[in-house]
């Protein structure tokens, strides 16, 4: 099988091959491969000084970083009071009956608290459980109408936001580590496996959510808590906005952790073929729509490009979907996963023409109970395996 491309759209293809080339001309370094060398390197640095800001010094500069603390902790209780009044609730389409819904908070492996909801079928027995890893920039709050798809088939539903995501703590849009995300997500399905003993349980994950599922479920003690993870648009190859960003995110991601580098975003990229969808997703005050701050772009690269160098490894049973005409994340990394994922139960969808958010496109319902369907196959096999 071919062998799958790099995830630094490029860049690799252009620093590797520079010293490459160094080391075979000679074991002495020539005098012009030197001074190529230290020319990119200079345009590097150069470049970046000039996105920088420009700020003026401040006389309270000493103070900033109490008052920089200070003024975070007053936006995540604003935004943990907007979670608070989400809309959760909803009628059946009989008008007879809700759901039991809750909010809470969850203390991460950081003692960050983490913003939850759950939402459970008044009747009936419960099937399974699945907990909902959303994607970046959103919150779990947006799931209420697949949770509520969930509850009509009898699965309960849990979901968490991130840190920095929703009602969690933390800076909006910034995420120091999705190592942490991963060890927050392990940690939680522990919790929710002990309260709910006997009970399969399912992740889903969305696009950066979907990397961050597939590889909690990496780890030996994750994986045996669940009978399966789905992914929708994983960000499985994630390619910068340019080379040069690429080359020099591992140093800036350092040194300027929280800055906001306009050139990661790709402004202008449709997420649904559903107007309504996208307005409510802009409009919403609790989804960050302001520049990728560096380290957050660079724990991105970071992730994909680990799931891309152990996608063989990848053992749990898994439902991979995606839209054909995604330009968020790749379809073509999630054929290579189903493809080449050690799993011996798979499967994967691939939506004609449909964007990024498949929960969010005019045909959700039909994504939600693919979905569905899957997790009762999955748990038909189980209880088959369970007999021999």
């Amino acid at each position: 099988m071919a062998e799958m491309e790099e995830l630094t759209s490029g860049a690799s293809g252009r620093i590797i091959p520079l010293f490459k080339n160094i080391r075979q001309r000679s074991t002495v370094l020539s005098y012009d491969s030197l001074r190529r060398s230290l020319l990119f390197i200079q345009s590097i640095f150069f470049w970046f000084l000039l996105v920088l800001p420009r700020t003026k010094p401040s006389s309270s500069a000493a103070s900033s970083p109490a008052k920089r603390r200070r003024k975070e902790e007053e936006d995540t209780l604003r935004r943990r009071a907007l979670a608070q009044d989400f809309p959760m609730l909803y009628e059946t389409d009989d008008g007879a009956g809700r759901c039991e819904s809750a909010t809470s908070l969850f203390y991460g492996v950081r003692r960050n608290a983490l913003f939850v909801r759950s939402w459970f079928p008044v009747n009936g027995e419960l099937k399974g459980i699945m907990v909902i890893m959303h994607g970046l920039n959103e919150h779990s709050g947006r799931y209420a109408d697949f949770a509520k798809q969930l509850n009509s088939c009898n699965f309960g539903v849990y979901a968490m936001d991130w840190i920095g995501h929703g009602g969690s703590d933390g800076l909006h849009g910034y995420v120091p580590s999705l190592d942490h995300v991963v060890a927050d997500t392990g940690a939680f399905l522990e919790k929710i496996k002990s309260e709910n003993p006997g009970i399969p349980c399912f992740l889903f994950g969305h696009s950066t959510g979907g990397a961050v599922a597939l590889k909690a479920a990496s780890y030996p003690h994750i994986e045996q808590l669940l009978e399966g993870i789905i992914l929708t648009s994983p960000a499985l190859r994630v390619k910068p906005s340019h080379p040069i960003v690429g080359a020099v995110a591992p140093f800036f991601s350092l040194v300027v952790p929280k800055y906001q580098f306009k050139g990661a975003n790709k402004k202008g990229i449709p997420v649904s073929r559903d107007p309504a969808a996208l307005l409510a997703k802009y409009s919403d005050p609790l989804v960050y729509t302001g520049p990728m701050r560096v380290r957050t772009g660079h724990e991105i690269l970071r992730i994909s490009s680990h799931l891309l160098r152990n996608v063989k490894s990848v053992t749990i049973p898994f439902f991979v979907l995606h839209g054909t005409a995604d330009k968020v994340t790749d379809p073509l990394a999630s054929q290579d996963l189903f493809n080449e994922a050690a799993s011996q139960f798979k499967d994967i969808k691939l939506y004609d023409g449909f964007l990024h958010d498949l929960l969010f496109e005019p045909e959700r319902e039909e994504v939600g109970k693919d979905i569905i369907d899957w997790m009762e196959k999955r748990l038909s096999a189980g209880s088959l395996d369970s007999h021999w």
